[in-house]
């Protein structure tokens, strides 16, 4: 059986941080946290589970505080976790069978992220994240800023799946406010930080910069395939804003060239065409949606609504413009089977049945 270290950075965590820490504590032989700079009751939370508490004077710089935490780990394998992370009954008890059952040999475990939901409480965004390491001196987060450690050696990639479920939100120009204190400090960007830096331009409506940006991006040969694709999505949105449509089309299309279709994508294409009432052409692109491959364990963001109930609503939607009002209503009913509780599908519902359709 292996032996596990968590290691955890946290400031102003009250409200949530016995939350995780309760759930976690059966599963790990030690826990390290790192505080900040918290002016609430955390540390005083904390101390119910460990007495490794350190503190750490906040630089804008999460990896050196993450870090500053790993570099304390004293257990054969090291993790990590935030505060706001939640994990079901279910995958604790995966989790202490991987302590059993674990090969040595391997150096890191990836497990799922879910970090989104919809309004059925139903996980639609998640991604594979490095979560487990071997503690041998050889792992280390690089970034100020969407801080990752690239995982090397044996890899095995675990189903568990942890759920980061914020309860209060966190400051939307954090991260902006690094980057920019990067560039003014001469730091020159590598690949994976352009690509984040452009979608934080994007998220503050400086779409000019933001397109810029990710164009460089792709231009860069470090770039890693699945954040470019992801680039071809986020630079065809900074065109829509741009009022650029043949634009935002193409570059949708020169996502191909990393990967085969993705659904994020064909969807995508579906909506362009769907908004200039190029109805057949939509139908074609959501159709490949339903059928495209979102290879999970690439790392890829995966938008599961995008493989089936983006599509399925927005078919019934094509076919109706069309006219055919059989076929809408067998998408409907198949959107309808996935998510009753949907607003549009309840809109729907009341639409087909004073069309006399159900």
């Amino acid at each position: 059986m292996i032996t596990i270290s968590l290691c955890m950075i946290v400031k102003n965590e009250e409200d949530i941080l016995g939350r995780i820490l309760s759930q976690i504590s059966p599963v790990v032989d030690e826990i390290i946290i790192v505080d900040t700079g918290s002016t609430d009751q955390t540390k005083k939370i904390a101390r119910r589970f460990t007495s490794l508490i350190f503190d750490y004077p906040w630089n804008m710089d999460f990896a050196a505080a993450r870090n500053m935490a790993c570099k304390k780990a004293s257990m054969d394998y090291w993790m990590w976790l935030d505060a706001d992370d939640f994990i079901t009954p279910h995958w604790i008890d995966e989790m202490k069978k991987l302590k059993y059952s674990l090969d040595p040999t391997i150096d890191v475990v990836m497990m799922k992220y879910i970090t989104g939901f919809d309004e059925g409480n139903r996980p639609v965004f998640s991604y594979y994240r490095e979560r487990l390491f071997k503690n041998n001196g050889t792992f280390f987060w690089n970034g100020r800023v969407h801080e990752a450690i690239t995982p090397s050696g044996k890899i095995l990639y675990s189903p568990i799946e942890i759920e980061h479920r914020k309860t209060k939100p966190t400051d939307p120009d954090r991260n902006l406010k690094i980057y920019e204190q990067m560039k003014k400090e001469g730091e020159i960007l590598e690949a994976r930080h352009q690509f984040y830096y452009a979608r934080e331009l994007f998220y503050h409506a400086q779409y000019e910069n933001a397109a810029k940006t990710f164009q460089e991006f792709l231009n860069n040969p470090e770039g890693w395939s699945e954040n470019k694709i992801e680039t071809c999505l986020q630079l065809s949105k900074c065109y829509e804003k741009m009022n650029a449509f043949t634009a935002g089309i193409d570059i949708l299309y020169q996502s191909f060239s990393f990967a085969n279709p993705r659904p994020k994508i064909c969807c995508e294409l579906g909506y362009r065409m769907l908004q200039n009432k190029m109805y057949h052409g939509a139908i074609y692109w959501y159709k490949q949606a339903l059928t495209a491959n979102p290879e999970e364990q690439t790392g890829a963001f995966i938008e599961t609504d995008c493989q089936h109930f983006i599509p399925l609503i927005q078919l019934c939607v094509c076919y109706d413009r069309l006219g055919d009002r059989k076929k809408a209503l067998f998408y409907h009913k198949k959107a309808q089977a996935i998510k009753p509780y949907d607003l549009a599908v309840q809109q729907n519902e009341v639409y087909f049945q004073k069309n006399n359709c159900c």
